[in-house]
């Protein structure tokens, strides 16, 4: 990885795991929707909010829509990515038809847009197994909240031609983002969520494959000009544990050996996963959760769901090479996030320096809170 200073066209990016601004989140905003859930056990969005006061303090509600982003705030000012890009794991609707026979629904209500605008996304990544939840009617009002909001999204649409372009980002110097979204169904992604001819729905693939990635490399050969960058943001594996299944690793070199892709995005488990560099190129297999309304939820505490991840990756301008990359640990505490805390740090660098060193990677801490990739 080359350590040098970057020159001024160089892309520092932002990007990080899950956002999940639904259900408990959307509850302690200024315009909550509609509470009622129809999982197995929780029947009120409001429950999840209980179980976080109990565990951390009550939350006074409302909170104003930058409250969640809490200290990734000041980060994301210090920094000044050239683009900020999520995987959005929420609808945004106040339509009441959830999606029969899945266990789990997320929606926000529209107008607490100000959620993702207090934090100037510029991208959402909508392929994942949530976006759909409450329906084609709140698949289409989420596309609508989410761009009048100026924001661009990927991975979704009105029929598969939408849902497989990228979202374009124009960026300082010139050149753009192009960040396309694609979702497995090894994620809990159903297979029927697929955009069809004129179907509306998500870009999604039975499984990782050599014809899945050449079909992306096409798209990326007919948009992707001299001075763009491609992200491919991916909604993929399971939830729990670091094992990287080897056909995501083929999938992944495949896609940047052969189908010009410079960055790989991974999101879907629910903490994060190791990284690797692969032909000069940035892998991140799982850059687990962000924001979420999971405190409060016991189980699988050896993961330590509730520490979070900033990822700015800085691309050589023309190569798209990885020049660095800091990660800044964050801490969900009242469905806020905060620096995480010495401790929580040291965790964070000794847990993922032994998923990078199968890479040939490690990982330096620099001061109180920022993690180097290093070489």
């Amino acid at each position: 990885m080359n350590e040098s200073a970057p020159s001024p066209t160089d892309r520092t990016l932002f990007l990080c795991g899950d956002v999940m601004t639904g259900r408990g989140v959307d509850q302690i905003l200024p315009h909550p929707g509609n509470p009622q859930l129809f999982e197995p056990y929780v029947r009120s969005a409001l429950d999840y909010v209980a179980m976080a006061g109990a565990l951390s303090g009550s939350i006074a509600r409302p909170v104003g829509f930058d409250y969640i982003w809490g200290d990734a705030l000041a980060e994301l000012d210090a920094v000044r990515p050239a683009a900020r890009i999520v995987n959005l794991e929420t609808a945004i609707t106040s339509a009441d038809d959830h999606w029969p026979g899945k266990g789990i629904h997320y929606r926000m209500h529209p107008a607490n847009i100000g959620a993702l605008t207090a934090a100037r996304i510029d991208c959402c990544g909508l392929a994942n197994n949530h976006v759909l939840d409450w329906g084609y009617k709140g698949l289409q009002e989420t596309l609508q909240v989410i761009h009048r909001a100026g924001i661009a999204t990927a991975g979704a649409g009105c029929h598969a031609t939408e849902a497989a372009e990228p979202a374009a980002i124009h960026l300082p110097g010139g050149g753009r983002a192009l960040v396309f979204a694609i979702a497995f169904e090894n994620a809990g992604v159903p297979p029927e969520w697929a955009a069809g001819a004129v179907q509306p729905g998500l870009c999604v693939f039975p499984m990782p494959s050599a014809a899945a990635a050449d079909q992306i490399g096409k798209r990326v050969s007919a948009t992707k000009r001299p001075g763009d960058i491609v992200v491919l943001s991916i909604h993929w594996g399971a939830n729990w544990g670091y094992h990287i299944p080897s056909e995501h690793r083929i999938f992944a070199h495949r896609l940047i050996d052969r189908c010009n892709v410079d960055l790989i995005h991974g999101h879907s488990s629910h903490h994060p996963l190791g990284m690797e560099i692969h032909s000069g190129k940035l892998v991140l297999y799982g850059c687990g959760d962000f924001l979420n309304d999971y405190e409060g939820i016991s189980g699988y505490e050896q993961f330590r769901g509730n520490l979070a991840l900033m990822y700015f990756p800085t691309l050589e301008a023309g190569s798209g090479n990885l020049l660095h990359l800091v990660l800044k640990p964050m801490q969900m505490r009242r469905f806020r996030l905060t620096r995480a805390g010495d401790a929580d740090v040291a965790w964070l660098r000794q847990t993922l320096s032994r998923e990078v060193e199968r890479f040939g990677l490690g990982l330096e801490r620099i001061g109180h809170d920022t993690l180097v990739l290093k070489r």
